[in-house]
Parts: C-alpha cells; structure tokens; sequence
C-alpha cells in the first residue's frame, strides 16, 4: 500500500493502535518526513535516574495522543516515526552507568580524580562517550542526507551533542535555543568530560554555533554564571527568575517572547530539557526544580519563533524519566514532541 493510500484509509479521529508507528501512524520509517532519533543513555546522572527508559516510554505514550493540530492542517499526513532503539547504546549504557556510579560515591567519600584506578574509570567512561556522539552524529546525517527532518530523544541531556556536530558539518552557523532548568556550562563535571551537566559547554565548543540562548534557567552554580558573563554576548541567557520579575511587574510573555527571538540567527537548533517546565509537568525527571514553565508558554514561543521566519534544523527533548506506577512525565512529553515536531516541519518548509 503506497502513503497515499494509507493516508485514504487511516481514521486520524480514531485510536491509535499499537501495532502501527508513533503516535499510531500507519506510515514506515521511510515514508515519514520527520524522525525520531532515540538514545537511551544515562550514564553520567547525578541525582535521579531512568531517564534511559525515556524514549520507549514516550513511544508507549504517544498511542494516546490525538492527531489534530490547530497549528499546522492535516500534520499527521506528513508522517512521523521513531527509529528502532538501538539494543547496544542501550546495554553500554546499563553497563557504563554501575562504574560511573561507584565512581561518584569515590569522589563523594574523598578520593581524588587523579587515582590511577579512578582515572581508569573515567577515561573508560569518557572512550564510550566519544562512541556514543559518534554513534548519533552518525545516525543524524544518515537521515538529514535524506532529506527528513530529524529529532532526538534522550536519555540524559549529555545525548544531543552527536546531533549538533552532525548539523555543524550542514549549516555554516546556527543558534542552539535551550530550554532548561539549568545552565548545563559546567566544565566536566564530577570528572566526566561528557556530562549531562556539560552539554552546553560542550556545544560551545562547535565553532558553527555562533550563540546560545537560554530560556529558563534557574539552577546555576557561580563559575557558570562567569561563563555566561565572560562570553562577550555568545551566551544570552533569560533567567526564571527575571522572566517572572518581569511578569510580576506588569510585562506579558508575549513582549518577553519577542525579546528571546530578536537573540536568534535564522537558523536554530532547539533544545529541550524537559525540566525546563514546571516540575509538576515532570516530576519524576532527574533533577527538577521549582519554577519553571506551562507547555503553551514554551509551544507559544515557539509558534512565534515560526511565525518569524526562523528556521528550526533539528530538536532535541531529553530528560523524561517515567515512574513505574503512571507514565505522566512521558505523557506530557509526547504531546510536546508532536507540537514541536510538526512546527519544526512547517519552520523547514515542508
């Protein structure tokens, strides 16, 4: 059967089965314009963990969204689809994640990160990581080639990192627009060069991404706070904290909005912590924090960022970590994914 036809025969009012693709879609890997990327790692967490459990959590989830999109007509037409969770990133991260977690309660009883047993771990730790960005920068430029619109699904914030050296060998510049609870600038933290805790700072380190724009942010330590003081406009950051000020004293979202977007470049890779929203959204990700924001806020702004012309070359989400007794996180999660996705679709022309 060719897309066209199942397009004819498919109820988009109906349920969605769980036999068929994301979001109950009827269409192959092939067919669809955007795919998922899934990437169950967690290897450096630092405080709660499951995030790994993510991706097939969202996909299990996605059965119950409903397909109509009061943004982009008939959405569900142009197909989106997760790729198949690859068992080996999967099982290194399972394994990885028993050492790195020794390797913390070391640390955290006084030994020192220059231990030649500690090193060891870590310099282990930091090869497989090297795999893993290789690993998904690879799988990226696999679909981008053919010409489909790519997301990521984490895992642990750590995983994107692949994704955007994959997009700096496609775009001479772009801007990473980051939605979180934390700046993420920290410079190998608790000795693991590719933690979650250092995406950003890594990402800085990609010449292509000529800025970042952080939206969100209110978890930080002081160094990070440098980094962002010391990076001569490369980093703008819009803290929790000075957004709600700002609402508080008579400001609306829609001006604030419009303040975020003017910081971007035409081209703009978002990514999104799930932590980012209000932890009552999230509560079973690895490190929420209080504050935060509504879905619509983030699905406003960037409904603007479309409007603006603006083109989003690629997503991220990360973080979800689902709970063995409800699978809330990864319910709102798929709503999210869907929404972003069919706009990164619209943003890209399609």
């Amino acid at each position: 059967m060719t897309k066209e036809e199942k397009i004819k025969n498919f109820d988009a009012n109906g349920i969605g089965q769980l036999n068929d693709g994301m979001f109950g879609l009827p269409f192959t890997l092939e067919e669809c314009e955007t795919v998922l990327i899934p990437v169950p790692w967690e290897v450096t967490v630092s405080y709660g963990g499951g995030t790994a459990d993510g991706p097939q959590a969202i996909l299990d989830a996605s059965y119950q969204v409903d397909l109509y999109d009061p943004l982009v007509k008939d959405a569900w037409k142009k197909g989106i689809c997760m790729d198949e969770i690859n068992g080996e990133v999967r099982s290194k991260s399972n394994a990885l994640r028993s050492k790195a977690e020794s390797y913390i309660e070391a640390l955290a009883s006084g030994e020192k990160e220059n231990d030649p047993k500690l090193k060891a771990v870590s310099d282990s730790i930091k090869k497989e990581c090297l795999w893993l960005n290789t690993w998904v920068k690879n799988r990226v430029l696999y679909f981008i080639n053919q010409n489909k619109c790519v997301g990521l699904i984490g895992g642990d914030h750590s995983t994107p990192l692949g994704m955007m050296q994959a997009l700096s060998e496609k775009y001479e510049n772009f801007a990473v627009l980051q939605i979180d609870a934390h700046a993420d600038l920290r410079d190998a933290y608790e000795g693991f060069e590719f933690s979650h805790a250092s995406i950003m700072f890594n990402a800085l380190k990609i010449k292509q991404v000529e800025k970042l724009v952080q939206v969100g942010i209110r978890d930080y330590c002081e160094d990070e706070l440098n980094i962002i003081n010391e990076s001569n406009g490369r980093i703008k950051t819009f803290f929790d904290r000075d957004i709600k000020y700002a609402q508080f004293n008579g400001d609306s979202w829609d001006r604030i909005c419009n303040r975020i977007i003017n910081e971007l470049p035409q081209n703009v890779y978002l990514s999104f912590d799930i932590d980012g929203l209000d932890p009552k959204l999230c509560p079973n990700t690895g490190t929420p924090v209080a504050g935060g924001f509504e879905t619509d806020q983030i699905l406003f702004l960037l409904e603007k960022l479309v409007n603006s012309g603006r083109k989003i070359i690629a997503f991220d989400l990360n973080e979800v970590s689902p709970a063995e007794d409800n699978d809330w996180d990864a319910n709102v999660a798929a709503r999210i994914v869907y929404r972003i996705a069919n706009m990164t679709a619209q943003s890209q022309g399609r």
